[in-house]
């Protein structure tokens, strides 16, 4: 998987415009859980989404107000891990802990592996 780090809320902004022309997704790590790290697993060993699909990466330990500001501007309760998918500005499916299904993301992206 091609990840591109959260490392700044002003990345919040691009990927909410980005998000207008593609749904893209997010997934929020933590670094001292070992159910982030089997759910990160499991997600990378069964990715096949071939598509032109932006994957973000948030390490919320060192980058917890990032975490933060991503549960007000979606409206979505902080969890960890978690994967959301954005879509016009909107999140159209999270997922957390062993929620986190490769299958479950894929139909909610609509597009075929």
């Amino acid at each position: 998987m091609n990840w591109e780090y959260l490392v700044e809320s002003s990345q919040l902004d691009q990927l909410i415009e980005e998000s207008k022309s593609k749904p893209l997704l997010i997934y929020k790590h933590s670094t001292s859980c070992s159910v982030s790290r089997v759910a990160l697993d499991r997600l990378e060993r069964n990715w096949n989404i071939n598509a032109d699909l932006k994957l973000y990466f948030l390490d919320l330990i060192r980058y917890r107000s990032i975490s933060n500001e991503i549960a007000n501007r979606f409206g979505v309760p902080h969890e960890s891990p978690q994967v959301l998918i954005i879509e016009n500005g909107q999140a159209i499916y999270d997922a957390s802990h062993f929620d986190i299904n490769f299958q479950d993301i894929g139909s909610n992206l609509k597009i075929a592996g």
